[in-house]
């Protein structure tokens, strides 16, 4: 059974890596291929087809609930229902939305995502509206190390983002008020909890373990979660579920056996499975939440039956059947992390004579999961925490044992008796407030976390073979021989230029700009993207990670061009998450408490035998687009030329001042592409061989404008845009110039 579920897995795994679905003709071939294999007894052949097969069409129905491309942008009147809770921050409230009716023939998703900035009303989830709204096909910025926004939308079945117009103002329609609905009942006790807790100092953790809400958590509470490996604490998670489960069943077990004639394994499984469906209908059934109650509900028949089901076939019916209902669950890094945890624990206890206590037990399995959770978490996060088998040791039964059972007794008893719920929400605030102190200290240990560089793929099955050689049973001869077969997770080529070679990557930061330039031995960060809210900008979304997979440690030099939103936003989370050695800017006030210098024309230095020169601002007397830093790279090679957001003002200056030194190869277009910018003269002198332009997919500003292309257009210079490109990385190394679209280079199916 486990080979045949291996092979039907692997299937579906072929399909995720394919630019585009195959065509009908090859499905069909590949129908009657299983039902050859499958007349041939060629089981594991019949269930790798299969895999296939399934992958491909249920990818296809996927596929086909998308907004199609000419709706795009256009203004539409919708009704339907909130779906899950609406997330709030300072400037909109986002959530998904069913739609049942709409002012088009033409048929929209079931489910799309939508934002309401500075909303009128309030919503809340099982309320039918009206809105009109501007929709796009699910897109996403696309940058080396980042998070795939558009994978997670196909996964979540999402095929439309966009905004709410308050012209014509939303009506709402109606309000579920007999809550006969999942979601409205969730509302219901996420708004009793905003009255219990709503002051408390772990709020948002408490969310998080009763209703699986996360987005209150702070980013310092993540950046100490991340950095002490408990972030899978603060979910309701397998292991919650299972360990509430456990309590469950041991609880009716012992009371079962006194009390009635029937089998109390069945009374007591039958009780585990209704309070872990409980508590996963809170996180509103979650994907994790969901593998973890079909894991449990096979355990539970197999001791209900009296059957001896071997581990491994628990492990691959429970994995076969959340593909069947989900074969996109690949894709999910819960997917793997999860099943392999569980495998490891199986692995590392089942069938080994001796018997230990629980504390030896609950030791063995915080490290057997820290090592062996290591390489996936370097291949997905490009992060591992050192810490994490001394922090979770203190935290898995604090939350697990203590504060989960606690949250949910205190859910039951705020509908009758909330002051009693008030008191217990209070002990577990005050529990969590511990805990936490002792996790921050943790967190500052030296090294406490590793940050590594991207692995190669094939790194990853070496390496967990590797670690089940030694986690094998002692006497087994050379288990050491498994420490080999983790080199090449652990020595990774950093891929630098050499001396005089140069690298820029235009990370694709949406409306916004962000640059990372590479010599040899040095990196400048060139503006960082905006800040959308507290918990969210690009520095921590997209810079930081950039640099992580790249394994770059030290920022040399960090340049602030101006002080827009859109250039500054992130500034802040890459100067405490990286370290920075200098930050010039044209605004030092902006990051006075970072004691940055002024970036002014003259300015130059050498790395690598690399020039950077600082054109512009010469003095401050311009507007502040105008007034940005503008740079420029050069080497034997070629050169870049890097403007902000400066106007034709400022284009202006530059020409009087410099002429023919601005020449460069790579410009990256002034102002994202405004029709204020890249005059004719600017580009005449430039000269450019190709055009970079930073700007969001279908942004407000309709940047690149198309008088600026036509201006390309006419100097024969070709231009990209990271809105369709993702980031693009230039290298000029050899006498070449060669410019890569991570988009094109890492497509699958679904972008």
């Amino acid at each position: 059974m486990f080979f045949s579920v291996l092979s039907f897995v692997t299937g579906i795994i072929v399909v995720q890596q394919f630019p585009a679905l195959p065509e009908t003709i090859w499905i069909v071939c590949l129908f009657f291929l299983m039902l050859c294999s499958a007349f041939l007894r060629y089981w594991r052949l019949m269930f790798f087809v299969m895999g296939l097969l399934w992958a491909c069409c249920f990818a296809g129905i996927r596929l086909a609930d998308r907004l199609p491309e000419h709706l795009e942008g256009q203004h539409i009147q919708v009704e339907g229902r909130v779906l899950g809770l609406p997330q709030y921050d300072e400037r909109r409230v986002r959530f998904d939305f069913a739609v049942s009716k709409s002012t088009i023939e033409t048929s929209l998703p079931d489910k799309i995502r939508l934002s309401w900035y500075f909303p009128k009303q309030q919503i809340k989830a099982g309320q039918y509206w009206q809105f009109t709204v501007k929709l796009k096909q699910p897109h996403s910025r696309f940058n080396p190390g980042g998070f795939d926004y558009e994978k997670w939308l196909f996964m979540q079945n999402i095929g439309a983002t966009g905004y709410v117009r308050n012209k014509p103002p939303p009506r709402l329609i109606a309000t579920d008020s007999s809550c006969k609905n999942l979601d409205c009942l969730r509302q219901l006790i996420a708004d009793k909890l905003d009255v219990l807790i709503g002051h408390a100092e772990n709020s948002g953790v408490i969310n998080a373990l009763t209703i699986g809400e996360r987005h209150d958590i702070s980013q310092k509470q993540w950046d100490i979660f991340r950095k002490t490996g408990t972030v899978h604490l603060v979910a309701i998670s397998g292991l919650h579920i299972g360990l509430v489960a456990g309590l469950a069943f041991l609880l009716a077990l012992k009371t079962s056996i006194r009390l009635t004639i029937i089998s109390p394994q069945l009374i007591a499984a039958i009780f585990a499975i209704i309070i872990a469906t409980f508590y996963a209908a809170l996180a509103g059934f979650s994907l994790p939440t969901q593998r973890a109650l079909l894991m449990l509900i096979i355990a539970m028949a197999a001791i209900s039956w009296q059957r001896h089901i071997k581990p491994v076939n628990t492990l691959a019916l429970t994995m076969f059947t959340v593909l069947i209902f989900d074969p996109l669950a690949v894709l999910s890094a819960g997917f793997w992390l999860s099943f392999l945890a569980v495998t490891l624990i199986v692995y590392s206890l089942a069938g080994r004579l001796g018997k230990a206590g629980y504390w030896q037990t609950a030791i063995k399995i915080n490290w057997v999961t820290a090592i062996g959770l290591a390489p996936l978490l370097v291949f997905y996060f490009q992060q591992v925490s050192i810490v994490s088998p001394v922090a979770n040791l203190l935290a898995v039964p604090v939350i697990s044992l203590l504060v989960v059972p606690l949250c949910l007794t205190a859910v039951l008893l705020m509908f009758f008796i909330p002051t009693v719920a008030e008191q217990i929400f209070a002990i577990v605030d005050n529990i969590l407030q511990a805990l936490w102190a002792v996790l921050a200290e943790i967190a500052q240990l030296p090294y406490a976390s590793v940050n590594t560089t991207l692995v190669p793929f094939y790194a990853i099955p070496l390496a967990l073979l590797g670690l089940f050689i030694l986690l094998s049973p002692r006497g087994i001869p050379g288990r050491w021989l498994g420490l080999v077969m983790l080199l090449p997770l652990i020595f990774v080529d950093e891929t630098r230029p050499e001396q005089g070679e140069v690298t820029m990557t235009l990370l694709d930061v949406g409306q916004g700009l962000s640059a990372v330039i590479e010599t040899s031995n040095h990196v400048l960060v060139f503006d960082t993207g905006a800040k959308y809210s507290d918990q969210y900008d690009m520095g921590n979304a997209v810079v930081i990670p950039f640099l992580n997979s790249k394994g770059i440690k030290v920022v040399d030099i960090l340049l602030i061009s101006h002080g827009d939103n859109d250039h500054i936003g992130g500034a802040e989370s890459v100067i405490k998450q990286s370290r920075v050695e200098k930050i010039l800017t044209s605004v030092p006030d902006a990051l006075a408490n970072y004691f940055p210098a002024q970036c002014q024309a003259g300015q130059s230095w050498d790395w690598d035998h690399v020039k950077f020169e600082i054109l512009w601002p010469i003095q401050n007397s311009f507007s502040e687009n105008n007034n940005s830093c503008v740079l420029k790279v050069s080497s034997k090679q070629g050169s870049f030329l890097l403007t902000g957001d400066i106007e034709a003002e400022a284009e202006n200056g530059l020409i009087k001042k410099y002429a023919q030194q601005l020449e460069a190869d790579v410009l990256i277009a002034p102002h994202h592409g405004s029709k204020t910018s890249s005059t004719a003269s600017f580009l005449k002198w430039v000269n450019p061989a190709i055009v970079l332009i930073p700007s969001g997919y279908r942004n407000r500003f309709s940047f690149p404008h198309l008088e600026v292309l036509k201006r390309y257009q006419d100097l024969n210079t070709s231009w990209m845009n990271t809105a369709d490109e993702g980031a693009l990385i230039v290298e000029m190394k050899k006498d070449l110039l060669v410019v890569n679209s991570t988009r094109r280079e890492r497509i699958k199916y679904w972008n």
